[in-house]
């Protein structure tokens, strides 16, 4: 009889790739420039420890927002007449800290029950570009008043994507949007997303205790990561990259800037929490607010959990549409920004 057994050797853990870039970025610094390394690691460290509070902040805001299950008010935006949907989806999208996993099923659960698509729009467009952590990291790194206007921004793109489709519903682009019928559920495995009532003493409860824990330990390790990253490439930059040269491209007045803050911000985004350091020394370096706003509006809109969110659930000509609204918005606002700052 044949052997069937397989000797299978060492399982190496997986490493995410935020840390394996990091690693790497490390790596290139001590072999190209060692007597730059361990600047690089102190001005990381550094830099991570100035931002300590807010990080805690962020999460214990979000531990405790899961845990209390406050996100099932959502839900709530979610009925009534068209107009008022919108604009309390795009008032609350920003609210609740959503991951990757739990957008589509919640989103699913709504197009299968009818919600309309602009109400849905509203919601996918402002909610990833601010949530209580986030505000909590932009803050930290840019200020209290650009963080203030990023949250006026996310609901401010939300309501054009939401009334946008809604004006365009009976338009081509938007006859039969969905890839096919939604089916509620999906990969957190709920049948019913967001459908009980918040705890909001939340101790009480064992359950809810692991939730906690458990949420605020993955953010944890999520900004430490993403914030690792950022500030490692943010060393790198300060000694590669001339200000002059920012200045120049992104710097000065009028639309160009803003333009090209948008254009820019789509395809190089990280996401909204590795973004603050690197804009924070773009800023510094000489690109105009008005084009840091829409980098990061834009970004947002388009990185990768955001986008598949919206790609796994609708046909491309929405997609697209998607994409259209957060770049119209993105400029719009890094105008007004661009105004006030």
């Amino acid at each position: 009889m044949a052997d069937t057994t397989q000797t299978q050797g060492p399982r190496w853990p997986k490493i995410s790739a935020a840390w394996l870039a990091s690693l790497v970025i490390l790596a290139a610094v001590a072999l190209f420039e060692w007597p730059e390394f361990w600047p690089t690691v102190s001005f990381t460290f550094n830099a991570l420890l100035n931002t300590a509070p807010f990080i805690l902040f962020a999460v214990l805001a979000v531990a405790y927002l899961k845990a209390t299950g406050a996100e099932n008010l959502l839900a709530k935006a979610f009925e009534g007449r068209e107009l008022r949907m919108i604009v309390l989806a795009a008032l609350l999208g920003g609210l609740s800290p959503f991951c990757s996993c739990e957008v589509i099923p919640f989103i699913a659960a709504l197009l299968a029950v009818g919600a309309p698509l602009s109400a849905v729009m509203a919601f996918w467009i402002s909610s990833p570009l601010m949530d209580p952590a986030m505000y909590s990291i932009t803050a930290g790194g840019l200020g209290f008043e650009f963080a203030t206007a990023k949250v006026f921004a996310a609901i401010g793109i939300g309501l054009i994507g939401g009334f946008g489709t809604m004006l365009l519903k009976n338009t081509p682009v938007f006859t039969d949007p969905l890839r096919e019928k939604p089916q509620v559920g999906g990969c957190c495995g709920v049948k019913n997303p967001f459908s009980e009532k918040p705890v909001w003493k939340f101790w009480n409860e064992a359950e809810r205790v692991d939730t906690f824990r458990s949420t605020a330990l993955t953010n944890a390790v999520f900004l430490l990561k993403w914030l690792t990253l950022a500030y490692l490439i943010e060393a790198v930059m300060i000694r590669h990259v001339p200000a002059s040269m920012v200045a120049q491209v992104l710097g000065g007045e009028g639309i160009m800037p803003i333009l090209l803050g948008s254009f820019v911000g789509m395809p190089a985004y990280l996401n909204g929490y590795a973004a603050v350091p690197l804009v924070k020394e773009l800023l510094e370096m000489g690109m105009a607010p008005g084009a840091a706003m829409s980098f990061m509006l834009a970004g947002g809109v388009s990185c990768i959990p955001a986008a598949i969110a919206v790609w796994a659930l609708v046909k491309p000509r929405v997609f697209a549409a998607y994409l259209g609204f957060a770049l119209i918005g993105s400029v719009l606002a890094g105008l007004a920004w661009g105004a006030i700052a």
